[in-house]
């Protein structure tokens, strides 16, 4: 594996550290002993070569900046020397009989940590023959180091193998950790590297983001605040790290209760803002709450503009009703304008003005209807809730459909309502509702036909549907059907939907229609089961 010469320099002076630690221990220790035995084995030599090591490594301090371009040669250089050195040592302190030998494992793995394992089996080689050579040179007395004449040549044999397989296995093992622990550092190194690319992508993120973000600990500490919060908010980043995110926005009182919320905070220089936001819990990897995250949106002009559109729609549903109106009420009075006008100017026969007469009354009651179906519409009464057996009332409605003169001959009323069904609602507004439903059906089948009216109880409502078999509305109608003064009826008013729709709103229920062209029509309410108040 290669290293660049940076992380060799930094190496090499880890290494001329630990060199002057071991030499210090070794010349202490070589102090300690002459003190105490004479006999030890040239202790001049042996001072003479700690002090050179101590020398070549205040040399080794001084080219390593010279050397800059050239560590890896220079680590070879110094290594040798170290072998040499220690070798020297084995050699002034009893060769076999050597407590230093251990010394030589050290630079070995030194050589694979400092450089690579190639570096430790050369070292390793190198220290095994010179080794050898000494100790054999010893067994044949060819240099003055005496032994105990117990060895033999068996003993120094084995002593030579088990040094230099230890010597390969020690460069064998710390080239491997050492390739390991270069790997690992690497890939530490790629990871940290990843980490902080991410992390800086991620601030960025978060603070080019047009949505405020906040995040806070389980205590409600704010952690992060980025620039969009800073703006819509209008307090610094500083000043929010410095208090709780109910401070900010007060009605973020209990963090852990909401999800959605809209609120209004003051901004310092625009004054009142509404604030529509959204939290939620932050989990580290083990899926523990950590605490919690919030993103905003200043929704003050969204809010005016739904002002502004709802406002627009009102005048267009004031202008289409004042339409509405005109034009239902324009038809009776210019035909009661032009009746009078003949009674007055005598231009009808006696025996017509009865006839005239009854006209002009029709007319006004038809009249009198039109403005009371929509005082009904624009200004409902209050809803009047009491509890009552919601079967017993349909029962009764659709006696009184069945007597009507359109449906006595020609039209079947078929039932199938559930008993009891109890209902927490206003009586009067929902018998209104079903005889409106009724008479429509009724109207909607006039060679006759059959209206069936069914229940049903399940997920807290109670469906009641009208279905029958008449003429059916065409797709083009189905989303007019409820809007005031639409009808398709001659002398129909196109209020008595409209009303019906409105009084089920009241009570928090739905209608709604299901039909085609010549084919059954279904008018379907659902109503809260027992309780239709508003909290």
């Amino acid at each position: 594996m290669l290293m660049t010469d940076n992380v060799i320099g930094k190496k090499l002076r880890v290494l001329a550290t630990v060199r002057v630690i071991f030499v210090t221990l070794l010349l202490g220790s070589f102090v300690l002993l002459q003190i105490r035995y004479s006999s030890f084995l040239r202790p001049r030599a042996t001072l003479n070569l700690i002090i050179g090591l101590y020398s070549l490594t205040i040399f080794y301090s001084l080219l390593l900046d010279r050397t800059r371009h050239r560590h890896n040669l220079f680590a070879y250089a110094q290594l040798f020397i170290d072998a040499i050195a220690a070798n020297i040592l084995i050699y002034l302190t009893g060769g076999i009989e050597s407590w230093f030998s251990f010394i030589i494992p050290l630079i070995v793995m030194s050589a694979s940590t400092v450089l690579n394992r190639t570096a430790g089996y050369v070292m390793s080689t190198f220290n095994s023959i010179l080794y050898a050579v000494i100790i054999g040179l010893q067994y044949y007395k060819r240099i003055p180091l005496e032994y105990a004449s117990l060895l033999t040549a068996r003993d120094f044999f084995y002593n030579i193998f088990a040094h230099i397989s230890a010597f390969y296995i020690v460069a064998f093992l710390s080239g491997y950790l050492s390739s390991r622990l270069e790997k690992t550092a690497k890939a530490l190194e790629q990871t940290d590297s990843n980490l902080k690319e991410l992390a800086l992508f991620n601030k960025e993120l978060i603070e080019n983001i047009p949505s405020g973000i906040f995040t806070t600990d389980n205590d409600g500490r704010i952690l992060i605040f980025n620039k969009s919060a800073e703006n819509i908010t209008g307090i610094g980043k500083e000043t929010a790290m410095e208090q709780k995110i109910s401070g900010i926005f007060p009605f973020l009182e209990n963090l852990t209760d909401i999800k959605r919320a809209e609120g209004i905070i003051k901004h310092q220089e625009t004054g009142e803002r509404i604030i529509g936001m959204t939290v939620s819990s932050l989990r580290d990897i083990s899926g523990r709450n950590t605490g919690f995250i919030g993103i905003f949106q200043d929704l003050t002009h969204v809010k005016m503009m739904e002002v502004e559109i709802k406002q627009q729609e009102q005048w267009a549903t004031i202008g289409e009703l004042s339409a509405n109106i005109a034009h239902e009420i324009r038809n009776p009075i210019a035909s009661i304008k032009g009746f009078l006008e003949m009674l007055k100017e005598g231009r009808v026969a006696f025996e017509h003005k009865e006839k005239l007469t009854e006209i002009v009354l029709k007319e006004i009651d038809r009249l009198d209807k039109v403005i009371t179906d929509f005082l009904t519409y624009s200004r409902p009464k209050p809803v009047e809730f009491s509890k009552f057996d919601l079967s017993l009332m349909l029962e009764d409605a659709l006696e009184l459909l069945s007597n009507t003169t359109d449906a006595r001959d020609s039209i079947t009323i078929r039932k199938d309502i559930d008993r009891p069904l109890y209902i927490d609602a206003d009586r009067q507004k929902l018998q209104q509702v079903f005889w409106n439903l009724g008479m429509n059906a009724i109207e909607a089948m006039p060679s006759g036909g059959e209206l069936l009216v069914s229940t049903k109880k399940g997920n807290g409502f109670i469906e009641i549907i009208f279905r029958d078999t008449g003429v059916g509305i065409q797709e083009s109608n189905l989303g007019k059907i409820f809007y005031p003064f639409f009808t398709t009826k001659e002398e129909g008013t196109g209020l008595g939907l409209a009303i019906a729709y409105r009084l089920i709103e009241e009570h928090r229920g739905s209608i709604k229609v299901m039909s085609k062209p010549n084919s059954d029509t279904s008018f379907k309410v659902l109503l809260p089961q027992s309780n239709g108040r508003s909290e």
